[in-house]
Order: structure tokens, then sequence, then C-alpha cells
């Protein structure tokens, strides 16, 4: 074959990808309008924004780095970052603990496994709705079921609501009840590992315990990985909860303020709509910062297969 049938050749091969490719354009247009009208559009519009001094009903003031010097002496911010903090470090690992403790007892193999499995998934599709948080409140109330089983116990309850002291634990219990969707990711690992390790260290002599910590637990370290990274970002980005139960104050004494919340009622209560969105990049860079760290810590103690 001489070099001119060679560039014929790939001439027509070109001609014939070109339908192909008008195809996969039109196809992925969709997308690309939502990326850029729906996502990325309003990120600048917000970045602008948030140098601005803007009321919603007149025109936007340029004022600088007005908005982030504010944040530094911004005392309701500051309790806001610290209740978002807390509610974050305490709900998610006590959430995945719960989660993959359930994924082990799932994967033992018991009878009616896609019944229990379905029953376990169903509160991470209902714990972010609005019905769930005004179920939560009324569970947690004065009058409500949980002091009723304290009754019957002869302890005498509170109102977990409207007690600052205990108002966030709710919260954090209500996220932690939500453990459904890392459960069934953990079930998934777990099926993966093969079971000729877990042979293998039986023969050797392994206790359980020693089985789940030298062999279950490195082999699934990814997994744990992936369920920690997607937790943090959900639970750094709750909102519902806290505006539902607490009627969007974030009270009582903004214990249930999250950052969230805050963010909210500076822009939709007060018509600050240039500090929400420096507030807004400022949740973003506080995501951006903790999954950057997980990012790095992960080379410490994730282990994969290669």
């Amino acid at each position: 074959m001489t070099a001119t049938d060679e560039l014929r050749g790939l001439r027509d091969s070109r001609a014939k990808s070109k339908p192909q490719n008008k195809a996969a354009f039109w196809f992925l247009l969709p997308w690309f309008l939502g990326l850029f009208a729906v996502t990325l559009g309003p990120m600048a519009a917000s970045l602008y924004l948030s140098f601005t001094k803007y009321n919603l009903l007149q025109p936007p003031e340029f004022i600088g780095f007005a908005n982030f010097e504010r944040m530094l002496t911004d005392e309701r911010l500051h309790s806001s970052l610290a209740v978002t903090f807390t509610y974050v470090l305490v709900s998610v690992p006590i959430q995945l603990a719960l989660a993959l403790g359930l994924a082990i007892l799932l994967d033992r193999g018991i009878r009616g496994l896609a019944f229990y499995r379905s029953v376990f998934y169903l509160p991470s599709l209902l714990g972010a709705s609005v019905a769930i948080a005004v179920l939560w409140r009324t569970v947690f109330g004065t009058d409500g079921l949980f002091n009723e089983g304290l009754g019957f116990l002869g302890i005498e309850g509170r109102g977990w609501i409207s007690d600052p002291e205990t108002a966030l634990s709710t919260l954090i219990t209500l996220n932690v009840w939500t453990f459904g969707s890392p459960m069934v990711i953990f079930l998934a690992g777990l099926r993966q590992i093969p079971a000729m390790y877990y042979e293998a260290a039986a023969v050797d002599g392994a206790s359980p315990l020693r089985r789940f910590t030298s062999v279950t637990l490195p082999l699934l370290t990814p997994i744990i990985f992936f369920n920690l990274v997607l937790q943090i970002i959900h639970a750094f980005q709750s909102f519902t909860q806290a505006f539902i139960v607490s009627s969007g104050t974030g009270g009582p004494v903004d214990s249930t303020l999250f950052i969230s919340l805050y963010l909210y009622q500076r822009g939709f209560g007060n018509f600050d709509m240039g500090y929400a969105s420096a507030l807004a990049w400022l949740l973003l860079v506080i995501i951006a910062a903790f999954t950057a760290i997980n990012f790095w810590a992960s080379k410490y103690w994730v282990y994969y297969d290669d």
C-alpha cells in the first residue's frame, strides 16, 4: 500500500467519524447548557456579588473585600462555625461506625438480606426531607414520643429541642440515623474482599477481632475514605433539619445555627445578598479544605491492592 492510499484511507475514516462526533455533541449539549446556566453561571455571579453590597432592590455596589473583612468581627458567624464543626466532627464518625457495623452484620448472609438492606437504606432517602424534620421536632418535643418512652422507665424528660444543651444533639442523632447510604456502600465493599484472606487468617489462628483489624479494615480503607469524604461534604451542607427544627431561627440561643442556615438568614431574611454570597464562598473554601486534607492524609492510611 502506497502513502497515497494510506492518506486516502485516513481521510475516509475521518469523514465517517464526523457524523458520530456530531451526534455526540448534540447528546452532550443539554449537559453543557446545564453546566454553564445552572452551575458555572450562578457561581460566577455569586463570586462577583461577594465583593458588593446588594439588597435585591438596588444595583450591586462594589465594596471590595469589605464583606470578607466583616466576617472577622461577626460573632454569629463564629458561633455558626462552631456549631457546624461540632455537628460534622461528631456525627460523621458515629454515622460511619454504625454503618460499618450494620454492614458487617448483614454481610453474614442472614435471611431477607434485600429487605433489611432496603429498610436500612430508607432513612438516607428521607432524612433530609421536611417531613422527617417535622417528625423529629415532634418526637423530641416536650410532650414527644421520646419523653413518653422515658416516662415508662420512670425518667423525667425534658424539652430536647428547646434546650440549648441538647438541641444540637438531636440534629446529630438525625444525621447518624441516615446511615443507609454509607452502609450499602460498605456492604458492597465487604462483598469484594476475597474469602481466601479470611481462610488464611483462620488457619494461622487469628481471632475474629484480629481478622477484622488485619484483613477487613485494611482492605476496606478505600471504601471508608470514599464514604468519609462524601459524608463530610453532605454534613457541611445540612440545612433543612436545622431550619425546620428551629423554625428558621437557629435557636435556642443559636445552638442549631449551621453556617448554611446563617447564610440563608443573611440573604433572604436581611436581604444582604452580598454578604450572603461571601458566606457561601467561605463555606465552599471550608469544604474544599476538608476534602484536600482528607486526600492528603489518605496516603498514610488508605491501602490499595496495587
